[in-house]
């Protein structure tokens, strides 16, 4: 038995009180963006948006969110990652609170952009913070229970922004993060100790430049894809065009924002392609299927977002177990496990989508997605943040979040985008709005086939990320 000295007692002590306060920051993110996926029919609503506004009140913030998230974890190396960090609070604070005040929904998008930047400041530095804090054998507990708390977002999200999309109003769904901000950023002035900032070295401001614009493109390309025109065929070719730009200016730039140098190895590479997959599958799970409850059975916001719950109970219950079993368990075998769950939730869903489904089959199917995804975000993590180099942790915990945004910003926009070809251009706002119900029978036939459609890219992809992290394991040596 090895003797804990009070050092290790005094250290462990610190580092759950970081888990706490980064834990506290992931839900006031994850609060924001589950309230709205479900109550997001009430803002199209408001505002009268079209197609393309709808999904860019979305697509804004995760798309400036996932480009910005690598520049962020080297602006903390280099100006301090507690500064950094509670700077992200404070500004996704403000930007809740002016969003809520919005005149038109193109000044609520540039609220959410802004709102997108505090949360990447937010989340390229909580996984550092936490595995500097961490002894190494404890890291999988406070990553348990740091992963965990994005179920308690998502299990209050839904709920809430039903709730306040059918009672307070669309400004509550932004406002209610006001207070939760402010409380965040005392308490993390008050417990975070600052950590050792490295040498100053420039930033690679050319790939920020080439990584947004790629990723604009390709989104651009996706929210337009339904209409065939010639802003797809631009899309698709300005990124074809700028990946091997971005190829060629990273491996030129002494920093690069995408180091890939780094993801040269075996178990790095699999394990964050992996990680994008399960991004890609789940990330859009509980917006389509609140827009299922809405659009073709013709429920309200709130029940919709009770009926999503299953999901992040699954998460909630699966992700602590897990980091428990971390220490006897390989983060590598509780990645492979939770990527196959996922697709057998996914495989349900796909195999029942039809509005007379009973519920509790639908349930089912979502719990299992949500257990899947807290064991496989649980395991991955672990994985990839013990195998990384000491020296370059924010640089790289900000490309590995950036690669599971990435597969979040296309999992949105391309789960949109195949439900709604299912429907003429005339019927999609409706669809946004959650409306399409009180049509007719055929529009909501119709629309069916888009969510089996949009149920099967999403098995597909949780599939392969399962083979992926079987792959994700280092050659012995």
């Amino acid at each position: 038995m090895v003797a804990v000295t009070p050092h290790d007692d005094t250290r462990l002590r610190y580092a759950w009180r970081v888990c706490a306060v980064t834990s506290l920051g992931l839900v006031l993110i994850g609060i924001a963006g589950s309230t709205l996926n479900v109550a997001l029919p009430a803002v199209v609503r408001h505002f009268h948006a079209d197609a393309l506004e709808s999904g860019w009140i979305l697509l804004a913030f995760l798309l400036v969110n996932t480009a910005s998230l690598v520049f962020f974890g080297r602006v903390a190396d280099l100006l301090g990652r507690r500064e950094v960090y509670l700077t992200g609070f404070a500004l996704f604070t403000v930007a809740s609170l002016l969003a809520g005040l919005s005149p038109g929904v193109w000044f609520l998008i540039a609220m959410r952009v802004l709102q997108a930047i505090g949360a990447a400041m937010i989340l390229a530095n909580g996984t550092v913070i936490i595995t500097d804090a961490f002894p190494p054998d404890r890291l999988s507990q406070g990553m348990g229970v740091y992963i965990g708390t994005l179920s308690v977002a998502q299990l209050a999200g839904p709920t809430l922004g039903g709730l306040i999309a059918e009672t307070a109003g669309w400004q509550w769904i932004f406002w209610v993060n006001v207070p939760a901000g402010l409380l965040a950023l005392g308490v993390g002035a008050a417990i975070l100790r600052k950590m050792p900032r490295r040498p100053k070295e420039p930033v690679d401001a050319l790939g920020n430049v080439l990584v947004f614009a790629a990723l604009s493109a390709v989104l651009m390309a996706l929210s337009e894809a339904n209409s065939g025109g010639l802003m797809v065929v631009a899309g698709f070719a300005v990124f074809a065009l700028l990946l091997p730009l971005i190829v060629w200016a990273e491996r030129r730039s002494s920093n690069p924002v995408l180091d890939l140098r780094l993801f040269g190895g075996r178990l790095l590479a699999y394990a964050n392609l992996a990680s994008f997959c399960n991004a890609l599958a789940r990330s859009a799970l509980i917006l389509v299927v609140a827009l299922y409850f809405q659009a073709a059975r013709g429920v309200d916001a709130f029940a919709a977002g009770l009926s999503v719950l299953p999901v992040p109970v699954g998460i909630g219950l699966a992700s602590p177990i897990t980091g428990a079993l971390g220490r006897r368990v390989s983060p590598y075998a509780l990645s492979i496990g939770g990527a196959t769950m996922s697709a057998l939730g996914l495989g349900t869903l796909m195999l029942t989508a039809d509005p007379a489904t009973p519920y509790w089959v639908i349930g089912i199917g979502l719990f299992v997605a949500g257990c899947g995804s807290g064991t496989f975000l649980t395991g991955n993590t672990t994985q990839v943040m013990r195998a990384l180099p000491s020296g370059s942790l924010g640089v790289v915990n900000g490309f590995r979040v950036m690669i599971m945004n990435v597969g979040i910003v296309i999992s949105v926009g391309l789960s949109l985008s195949v439900l709604t070809a299912s429907v003429g251009p005339e019927l999609r706002a409706q669809v946004y709005a959650g409306t399409l119900s009180k049509l007719s029978p055929v529009a909501v036939g119709q629309l069916m086939d888009g969510f089996r459609h949009a149920y099967a890219v999403l098995f597909t992809v949780a599939l392969t990320g399962a083979l992926l992290a079987s792959l994700a394991r280092s050659r012995p040596c």
